[in-house]
């Protein structure tokens, strides 16, 4: 899409859309969610959403009992709906205007979260920078939970051209900085009553040089 300004389309989409319309609204991510839960991380440990816009997550991840959050988006809009919606509680995550594409780490995380913030990115250029990004933006042995369509899911969202994934395609594109831990598929169902065929995946961060 030539000359497609891509935050200004983002905040367009969070102004005319309640958080409930947009197509990943969920109420409860159970996936991420699942997946989280089973990692068994302490409370203190740092957690990014990168991608988080206005999504609950960062609200269960709060009753949760964890501490060190942080939510990324390139829509201020919708950081600003997440930040009234969780009230006097938004004071304790820390928000982040900024675009995943180009998104730079200044600290490490032991958690990067990513549900459908990955899929946009279809140029090689994009991908290498974000990928190289949540390497350094992760500590030692952190872990990569990234949630993107399948093969079989939609090829576009709200109007965009994605990169789907298969498992073998997405630990191929991933093998030499995060060794894969387990994917599996499950459909969405959107507000609408649509149904997308998504593949969440968790990674753990290698060591740069570490033998496959």
């Amino acid at each position: 899409m030539e000359n497609f300004d891509r935050k200004k389309y983002w905040e367009k989409i969070y102004q005319s859309k309640a958080t409930e319309e947009v197509s990943w609204f969920q109420p409860r991510p159970k996936a991420s969610l699942g997946i989280i839960e089973g990692l068994k991380l302490p409370a203190s440990v740092k957690i990014i959403d990168v991608g988080g816009g206005d999504s609950l997550l960062v609200d269960h991840l709060l009753d949760m009992g964890y501490e060190n959050i942080t939510v990324l988006d390139i829509s201020a809009t919708a950081i600003e709906k997440a930040k009234q919606r969780l009230g006097p509680r938004a004071h304790s995550i820390q928000w982040i205007v900024a675009d995943a594409a180009t998104f730079e780490p200044t600290t490490q995380y032991d958690l990067w979260h990513d549900r459908a913030a990955f899929h946009f990115l279809t140029q090689d250029t994009e991908i290498a920078h974000y990928l190289n990004s949540a390497h350094q933006g992760l500590a030692p042995n952190g872990h990569l939970v990234i949630g993107t369509f399948s093969d079989q899911g939609p090829t576009k969202c709200s109007g965009i051209d994605i990169k789907q994934y298969s498992e073998a395609s997405m630990a191929e594109q991933l093998s030499s900085l995060f060794e894969k831990i387990n994917c599996r598929t499950l459909d969405h169902t959107t507000p609408s009553g649509g149904v997308q065929n998504f593949l969440f995946c968790h990674f753990r961060k290698r060591a740069r040089g570490q033998a496959l």
